[in-house]
C-alpha cells in the first residue's frame, strides 16, 4: 500500500491524517543532545552521515511518525556555494556577507556544490536503508529568499532589513543572488532525490516579510522555477512548499508554483486555511508549537481543532513551525495519540 503521506500528497482524504513534525529531530529530545555532544558541534553533526542519520531516526523510533525529514540545515547550500559558515553557541548561525554584485560573482559555480554536500546525500542513502518501510523520507532546502536573507545579513534577523535594503537599492545584485541560489537549490534537491528522498519540502521561513510584487518575484517565482525543474527531472515527485506567514498569499500558492501541498503556519486559523487553501489541494499544518511546551487539555483541544478543520480534504498534520527546544517530549506523544484516536 502507498505510504500515507504520499497518499495525502496525491489528494486523498484519509480517515486519520498522517503526521510528522518540523524539527522533530532536535534539542527537545535527550537522545539528540547526547548525539550532538558526541559529534562535537552542530555543523559536524550535519556532515557526519552516520550521526545525522541517527538523529533523523530517533524521533521515528520514539514516536512512529509517518515521515522522517533529513537532518541538515538550510545554510549548508550557501556554504557549498563558498560562503563562510559557523555557529555561535546561544546565538545561532553566522555567515560571511554578500552586499554587492562582486560578492555574488565570487560564489562558486553551482556544479561544485556536491563536493561539500556529498555527506548529506550519504545520510539520505543510510536513511533509505534503515527507515521502516511505511515511513516517508523527506528531503528539503531553504527557499531562495530565505537563504538570501542570511547570506546578505550574515545572520538571522527579525525583519530581514539587510535583504530588503539590497533588494531596493541594487536590484540587479539581489536578483543575481536569488538566481544563483535558485540554480543551486535545484541541483541540491535533485541530488537528494537521487539519494533516496521521496518528498521534497521547500522552506521559505521569511516569506511573510515580502509584500505585493516582491512576494510574486521572490517567493512565488523562484519556488515555481525550482518545482518545475525538479518535476521535469523526477516525474511524479511530490513537493511541499512552506511560505511561512504568507497570509492571503497562501491562497493560490500551490497553483502558482506547482506545489502538491502548502504548509500553513499558525498565524492563520485552520478554519481559514481549510476554506481558502485546502479547497484546492493538500495542506500541512498547523498547530501552534507552544502547545508542545504547555501541554494539558489545551493541547488536546488544539489538536482536535486542527484535525476537525481539515478532515474534509487532504491533510498532513504538523505544527505551524518547528518544535522548540523547551518542548516536553511527553506532549508530542500526547498530540500523536489524540490525532490517531480520531
Amino acid at each position: 500500500m502507498t505510504k500515507t503521506i504520499l497518499r495525502a500528497l496525491q489528494g486523498e482524504v484519509l480517515p486519520t491524517p498522517p503526521i510528522w513534525m518540523m524539527r522533530q529531530a532536535g534539542r527537545y529530545l535527550p537522545e539528540y543532545r547526547a548525539t550532538r555532544a558526541q559529534a562535537g558541534d552542530f555543523l559536524k553533526l550535519c556532515y557526519n552521515s552516520e550521526l545525522a542519520a541517527e538523529v533523523t531516526l530517533q524521533p521515528i523510533r520514539r514516536y512512529g511518525f509517518d515521515a522522517a525529514i533529513l537532518f541538515a540545515d538550510i545554510l549548508l547550500l550557501p556554504q557549498a556555494l563558498g560562503a563562510d559558515l559557523w555557529f555561535t553557541t546561544g546565538e545561532g548561525p553566522r555567515l560571511s556577507t554578500i552586499t554587492d554584485m562582486a560578492g555574488v560573482t565570487a560564489l562558486k559555480p553551482v556544479d561544485d556544490i556536491h563536493d561539500t554536500l556529498n555527506p548529506i546525500y550519504e545520510t539520505l542513502r543510510i536513511l533509505k536503508r534503515e527507515l521502516p518501510s511505511e515511513t516517508t523520507l523527506i528531503g528539503f532546502a531553504g527557499a531562495p529568499w530565505t537563504v538570501a536573507t542570511y547570506m546578505i545579513a550574515g545572520k538571522g534577523s527579525p525583519d530581514q532589513a539587510a535583504a530588503h535594503a539590497l533588494k531596493n537599492t541594487d536590484r540587479a545584485a539581489f536578483q543575481a543572488l536569488i538566481d544563483r541560489i535558485t540554480e543551486g537549490t535545484i541541483e541540491y534537491l535533485s541530488a537528494q532525490v537521487d539519494a533516496g528522498a521521496e518528498v521534497i519540502k521547500l522552506f521559505d521561513s521569511w516569506a511573510g516579510s515580502l509584500k505585493g510584487q516582491d512576494f510574486t518575484d521572490f517567493a512565488t517565482k523562484p519556488a515555481a522555477q525550482i518545482i518545475a525543474a525538479l518535476k521535469s527531472r523526477h516525474p511524479g515527485l511530490p513537493i511541499i512548499a512552506f511560505p511561512r506567514e504568507a497570509g492571503d498569499n497562501y491562497i493560490g500558492f500551490a497553483a502558482a508554483t506547482g506545489a502538491d501541498c502548502v504548509a500553513i503556519d499558525n498565524s492563520v486559523t485552520p478554519e481559514w486555511a481549510a476554506e481558502h487553501v485546502q479547497s484546492t489541494g493538500c495542506v500541512q499544518g498547523n498547530m501552534a508549537p507552544t502547545h508542545m511546551v504547555t501541554g494539558g487539555a489545551d493541547l488536546d483541544a488544539a489538536t482536535r481543532r486542527v484535525v476537525q478543520a481539515f478532515k474534509h480534504g487532504p491533510h498532513i498534520f504538523n505544527l505551524g513551525h518547528g518544535i522548540t527546544p523547551d518542548a516536553n517530549p511527553d506532549n508530542v506523544q500526547r498530540m500523536i495519540d489524540v490525532v490517531r484516536a480520531g
